[in-house]
């Protein structure tokens, strides 16, 4: 069942993520900023069970990332994924927004969403805002792509 997170969901959702941080795919995420972000996400649920997660996060009057993407190892392949996302890409969409990016180190996945490549240079508000602060910087090695409407 793919529905908004609640507060009761960061634990598992930082589970999750915290999986996927462990093995350098994506950048950790502390408590404190799951329970700041929480009304970003979408999760996707089997029995009870978080197995699939997606954040849309504003960046600016007309651009969003969509970032903390996440399906479980044993769920994988089954269009969670992609239920996730798209359902980032369709808030967005509602709240008019005309970009919407992403960092990732699956080109391929977000290609079959929409999403073309394009250099990080032209996501300023990101690369001064998020990136700066990131234990990668200036050496980033995830792909930046982008969906416009």
């Amino acid at each position: 069942m793919l529905r908004k997170a609640e507060i009761s969901d960061v634990k598992e959702i930082q589970k999750l993520l915290t999986f996927y941080a462990s093995r350098g795919d994506m950048l950790s995420r502390s408590l404190a900023e799951l329970y700041e972000s929480i009304r970003d996400f979408n999760i996707f649920e089997i029995d009870g069970r978080i197995v699939g997660t997606a954040a849309l996060h504003i960046v600016w009057e007309d651009l969003a990332e969509v970032r903390s993407v996440a399906v479980a190892d044993d769920a994988g392949r089954k269009g969670i994924g992609t239920q996730v996302v798209q359902a980032c890409i369709d808030e967005a969409r509602a709240l008019g927004l005309k970009k919407v990016f992403c960092l990732t180190y699956k080109p391929d996945f977000f290609a079959k969403l929409g999403f073309h490549v394009v250099d990080k240079s032209e996501l300023p508000h990101k690369v001064w805002g998020d990136c700066m602060k990131c234990v990668k910087f200036p050496d980033c090695d995830e792909i930046a792509m982008i969906l416009e409407f």
